[in-house]
């Protein structure tokens, strides 16, 4: 009998510096190679963030955890009995490189956990890998576990050190007690393994269904190819991750802050309004969707809207709901003692009026212009409007330091 088709029901960050082999772990969770075969980039999207879905399955036939799979049969012992389905997953695979980081921090808002991969064979940390650590503590996932990866190509003394070297990085931080595994994705060893962990430390939240629908949308596009007659063409879609609540097929929505209009050399943005024509995770339709893995929400909007990501950053609601798009932010605000992710570790600065800001909420990015800033609470004016559907979502700060912006920073929207 096959396992049940379902959606995800969890969203798992895979971050770390660049090249330590994340899309290859993917590859061996998955069988997706998220940077080149996503249904995604076929459909002519923009890749900010690799995305590939895995269900996984307990052979109750083996010990643990040589019973744990991602596929409906064992390959470990000669029992008949089909493994045991547990549940859908969702991987969204971060940018390492450092001029990504606003990319990956997006991603952090709609994960339920993350796995940090790092390099055996390369010293530890490296830039990267502290800076998304420090952002996943800072965007509040505390469920992490630390993938050791490419174990095959070192000494058994050289990734024990390495080991120990990880475990006291992680001594007196928010994830002092994260479980390390030594894998190698290349080869698929202890896959089994990682999945059991992934199983163990990073559980399904509990939804609440009745809450008010909300998603942040990381990709916008437009499906229709070139040359497509008008009266074959299909509307715009958003794809992106809902955060709480539940929408469904031909439920009125409205996406915030909205369509960007200028007249008289004023900007302002209007509230998009349509209906959901479908729903899609992957290559499965569904009539309802609930958080959970990374939704394309088909809608009867002009396809020139929503082309090229172009509403990246917005978020979806029910049509009848009303959350608030700012101009104007204020923040209560905490500082790094050092910049993140360069390599001199330089301490960070009080934030000073008329300074620029890159503000992260949610998948929005915005710059703002420090207008008041006190030692725990700042104002800014926004050169972009951002909706705030959560009084209680962290927002991330990062400053223009060398040519690259740095995450300095982290603060509460005060409304």
């Amino acid at each position: 009998m096959p396992w049940p088709v379902v959606q995800p029901e969890v969203n798992i960050g895979v971050v770390g510096h660049v090249d330590h082999g994340k899309t290859t772990l993917v590859q061996a969770l998955t069988g997706v190679w998220t940077s080149k075969h996503s249904e995604e980039l076929k459909r002519g999207m923009t890749i900010r963030l690799g995305y590939a879905e895995a269900s996984f399955g307990l052979c109750n036939s083996c010990r643990k955890p040589d019973g744990y799979v991602n596929e409906p049969s064992c390959n470990v012992c000669s029992s008949d009995e089909q493994p045991q389905f547990l549940r859908r997953v969702s991987f969204l695979d971060a940018p390492g490189h450092e001029v990504l980081m606003a990319t990956m921090l997006s991603g952090t808002a709609i994960l339920d956990g993350a796995i940090l991969v790092v390099a055996a064979n390369e010293p530890f940390p490296q830039p990267q890998t502290r800076e998304h650590f420090v952002a996943l503590g800072i965007s509040g996932i505390n469920k992490v576990i630390i993938v050791q990866n490419k174990v095959d190509v070192v000494s058994r003394e050289e990734a024990l050190n390495q080991f120990n070297q990880i475990r006291e990085f992680l001594k007196g931080t928010w994830a002092s007690d994260a479980e390390i595994i030594p894998v190698s994705a290349l080869h698929k060893i202890n896959i089994d393994a990682l999945i059991e962990g992934l199983e163990r430390r990073i559980p399904t939240p509990k939804r609440d269904p009745t809450l008010n629908p909300f998603m942040l949308v990381i990709r916008s596009f437009d499906v229709n190819k070139p040359g497509t007659p008008y009266n074959e063409l299909k509307g715009g879609v958003v794809g992106g991750s809902i955060v709480q609540g539940e929408f469904r097929v031909d439920q009125e929505i409205k996406i915030l802050p909205g369509l960007r209009l200028e007249e008289k050399g004023k900007v302002s943005y209007r509230p998009i309004y349509t209906k959901i024509s479908s729903l899609r995770f992957g290559d499965l339709e569904f009539q309802e969707a609930k958080p959970g893995g990374l939704v394309a929400m088909g809608t009867y909007l002009d396809p020139s809207i929503t082309k090229a990501d172009s509403l990246i950053g917005s978020v979806v609601t029910d049509a009848k709901v009303d959350i608030p798009v700012l101009w104007k932010l204020t923040t209560t605000y905490n500082l790094l003692e050092r910049v993140v992710g360069s390599k001199e570790m330089m301490r960070v600065d009080p934030i000073r009026p008329k300074e620029t800001l890159l503000i992260t909420l949610g998948s929005a990015t915005s710059l703002g212009v420090v207008t008041k800033a006190k030692s725990d609470e700042i104002e800014m004016e926004l050169k972009r409007p951002l909706a705030v559907w959560d009084n209680k979502a962290r927002l991330v700060i990062s400053r223009q330091i060398g040519g690259r912006w740095r995450l300095v920073g982290w603060g509460q929207v005060v409304l």
